[in-house]
C-alpha cells in the first residue's frame, strides 16, 4: 500500500480511539474504554496514575456521580513513527455536577498527549497523560429543559447510540 495513505489510514484509526475514548468516558463504558489501551499500557495524569484498567475504575468512580458528562476533542496532531505515533489531542471536558445549593458546571479542558503502538497490524495506546491548560467551574443555569421538556436526553449505557435499531422513521 501507499506510504501516503497507510499513513492516513493509521491518522483515522488513532483518531477513532480518542472518540471511541470520549464515548466510554461520556457513556460509563469501561469495555470500551479498555479496548481502546494495550493491556502494558499506562496513564499518567498527576493527580492518579495508574495501568488503563486502575485509571478506568478511578475515573469511573469519579464521573459515575454527575448528572452529565460531554467530552469534546478539539485540535487533533498526529505523528506516525513506524509501528508507534505520538499525538497531541486538545480536550473540553463538561461535567454537570451535585454542588451545595443544586448543580455545578465544571469544565475542565486540555490535551491528551499520547503514545500509540501498532502490534500485528492493530493500533491502540500505549500511553496518555493529560495535561490541564485551563478549568472553569459556575452554578448550573440550563433553562433549556425547562423550554423543551420533550428533549430528547442522554443517557449511560442506555444512551440511544447503543440502539441502532431505532434510527428509523416509526
Amino acid at each position: 500500500m501507499d506510504a501516503q495513505l497507510q499513513q492516513l489510514l493509521a491518522k483515522q484509526t488513532i483518531q477513532e480511539i480518542s472518540s471511541l475514548y470520549m464515548r466510554g468516558l461520556d457513556r460509563l463504558d469501561r469495555d470500551l474504554l479498555l479496548a481502546q489501551f494495550w493491556d502494558d499500557g499506562w496513564c499518567e495524569y498527576g493527580f492518579y496514575n495508574a495501568s488503563p484498567g486502575e485509571f478506568i475504575d478511578f475515573a469511573l468512580g469519579a464521573l459515575k456521580d454527575h448528572v452529565a458528562n460531554q467530552h469534546f476533542i478539539g485540535n487533533t496532531l498526529i505523528d506516525i513513527d513506524g509501528n508507534q505515533a505520538f499525538g497531541e489531542i486538545y480536550f473540553q471536558a463538561y461535567h454537570k455536577v451535585p454542588a451545595e445549593d443544586g448543580f455545578e458546571d465544571m469544565i475542565i479542558a486540555g490535551r491528551y498527549l499520547d503514545r500509540y503502538e501498532c502490534r500485528n497490524g492493530i493500533w491502540k495506546l500505549a500511553y496518555r497523560s493529560e495535561v490541564v491548560d485551563w478549568s472553569r467551574s459556575a452554578p448550573t443555569n440550563d433553562p433549556y429543559f425547562e423550554l423543551a421538556p420533550g428533549t430528547l436526553r442522554g443517557g449511560r449505557q442506555d444512551d440511544a447510540v447503543y440502539h441502532r435499531d431505532n434510527r428509523r422513521k416509526p
